[in-house]
């Protein structure tokens, strides 16, 4: 198996990795829920605004960036009027949610697109790192994505087996677009700094509609701010420790 081919693959699968903490939870309270979400939110608003908005800087223009981070944050937008809502509830002794997951579930899934055919475009390209520094942070922040989907689905009275399941299933949707994008190298490379821009404006639509709104108002809202900067210092020092 090429590097390439291995560097594609390890990036897709991070996002079951991601989700297989879920098994360990027997029971999520408030708490410990808000600083979960809040931290999760933290890595996600490092890897848009420290990997993936540099990343596409690199490679074009501020036009181009701000188009394609508003494409992003809109299409999600759009997406919410047609599909099921997710809104968390809560019930007295811990953290429930209504059945309609399909909006997260579908988010997750369709902004993974094209970050798997930015990554396979970046492998393919003629500079060396671009595949690398691409990958990674992707990759980074498909964990925690990994992680938020079986949680909404484990809090959903969904089994932690299926949880992980579907979570997984997201990802290998981005490992069969970074494969396509490969492949059409020619015609996805200039594409690549449009698709990490969209995927770092779907990322922060989720963060500010559904993450940080859902962790300042249950009582723990400091905690929450404290576990948000950690999330964001964590996935800047892992960013630099591999640059």
């Amino acid at each position: 198996m090429s590097s390439h081919v291995m560097g594609m693959v390890l990036c897709a699968l991070t996002t079951g990795i991601g989700a297989i903490p879920v098994l360990l939870f027997r029971r999520i309270s408030h708490r410990r829920m808000d600083i979960l979400l809040a931290y999760t939110a933290g890595v996600m608003v490092a890897a848009s605004t420290y990997g993936l908005i540099p990343a596409s800087l690199k490679l074009t223009n501020l036009y181009v960036l701000f188009f394609s981070v508003l494409m992003g944050a809109l299409l999600l937008s759009l997406l919410e009027q047609f599909v099921p809502h997710v809104d968390l509830h809560h019930e007295r002794g811990g953290v429930a949610l209504p059945r309609e997951s399909l909006t997260l579930v579908m988010a997750m899934a369709l902004h993974n697109v094209p970050e798997g055919l930015s990554v396979g475009a970046s492998f393919a390209s003629d500079s060396d790192n671009l595949g690398v520094i691409v990958s990674l942070s992707i990759g980074l922040q498909n964990a925690p994505e990994g992680f938020l989907v079986a949680l909404f689905l484990v809090n959903q009275r969904v089994s932690r087996r299926i949880a992980v399941l579907v979570a997984s299933l997201t990802g290998l949707i981005e490992m069969a677009a970074a494969f396509l994008g490969y492949h059409l190298a020619s015609i996805a490379a200039s594409l690549v700094p449009y698709g990490l821009a969209f995927a770092a404006g779907a990322m922060l639509f989720i963060v500010y509609k559904e993450l940080i709104p859902e962790t300042h108002g249950h009582g723990y809202e400091r905690s929450a701010t404290f576990a948000f900067l950690l999330g964001l210092l964590s996935m800047i020092s892992v960013v630099e420790w591999f640059r």
